[in-house]
């Protein structure tokens, strides 16, 4: 009887997969196993309960009516068991352990600078921080919180926003002075085609590379060729290249205030909101994770969320 349901549940699983997929083939894929293997998986479970689940054409298999219903309680409760013991893993290991994904350039223009500050309150809690990419995969497993950039609204209506983000053209000194005419915050067509545009070429998944230049110019009414200059995939590149006089940046105000503050780079242009902010996704409710979460909050009380 054991032994049954251990292959039970092996058939069931495979049956999620294929049911997934829509083909033997893609399922023996994914699970290195041959499809004479899978079919025959399927076999036993329609034997064992007695009930059609798929039916196999050329193009691949189709759930039938039974085979849905089984599939979509299957799925949940196989999500639900993956969900537990992820939560159980992290209770039962280090409680005062967070590990954080966002991207990179989150993580050294703003998060890292104010570490300190949350060590100092939570001298027990370890912060593990993963900025791999300038995307960030929140629906992965392998963190406990995540920090993603992204559009508003937003693509996952179970993420927290967190703080929203303003937009402002950002250069050297040196850049603006070469270019005085930008002092007046104007210009003729014939003047932006003489500044080189830099740009976050990834803001957010799905989005131009040009999106956020775009943007700006439509809501100041400016004419300008948005889709010229230098990109990046980071938006801290682009930062740091305005920093070194090679045009102006669209930067993100959340991000810039350090290079403002110490002149380093100018914005003689008002900031515009840019109908996209920080969003905060979780994976699991430790207390750890409740006291970073509360310590993240407490920023976005400051004037217009941008801080």
């Amino acid at each position: 009887m054991k032994h049954l349901k251990s292959n039970m549940a092996s058939a069931l699983m495979t049956f999620v997969d294929v049911g997934k997929l829509g083909s033997l083939t893609s399922a023996a894929r994914a699970k290195c196993l041959t499809t004479g293997a899978i079919s025959q998986q399927l076999l036993q479970l329609e034997n064992n309960i007695g009930v059609q689940l798929v039916v196999r054409h050329s193009r691949g298999v189709t759930l039938t009516e039974a085979g849905q219903l089984l599939h979509r309680v299957a799925s949940s409760s196989f999500q639900d068991i993956d969900t537990a013991l992820a939560n159980l893993q992290i209770h039962t290991t280090n409680t005062s352990e967070i590990r954080l994904k966002l991207t990179p350039s989150f993580a050294f223009k703003w998060l890292v600078p104010r570490l300190e500050g949350f060590h100092r309150l939570f001298p027990d809690i370890q912060v593990q921080i993963y900025a791999e990419g300038a995307l960030v995969d929140h629906t992965s497993h392998d963190f406990d919180l995540a920090i993603d950039y992204g559009p508003i609204p937003y693509r996952d209506p179970q993420a927290e926003l967190l703080m929203e983000e303003e937009l402002i053209p950002v250069m050297s000194p040196d850049y603006l002075d070469s270019h005085s005419w930008l002092k007046g915050k104007e210009g003729q067509l014939n003047d932006w085609a003489k500044v080189t545009l830099l740009h976050d070429a990834q803001p957010w998944s799905g989005a131009t590379r040009h999106h956020e230049w775009r943007y700006w110019a439509k809501a100041n009414n400016i004419n300008l060729l948005s889709d010229k200059g230098h990109f990046f995939n980071r938006t801290d590149m682009a930062m740091s290249a305005a920093e070194a006089g090679v045009g102006i940046a669209l930067a993100r105000r959340a991000l810039i205030q350090n290079e403002l503050s110490s002149g380093r780079l100018i914005a003689p242009f008002t900031p515009i909101h840019a109908k996209a902010g920080y969003f905060l996704h979780s994976h699991n409710d430790s207390p750890a994770g409740q006291s970073f979460k509360k310590w993240l909050r407490s920023f976005t009380t400051q004037s217009n969320g941008v801080v």
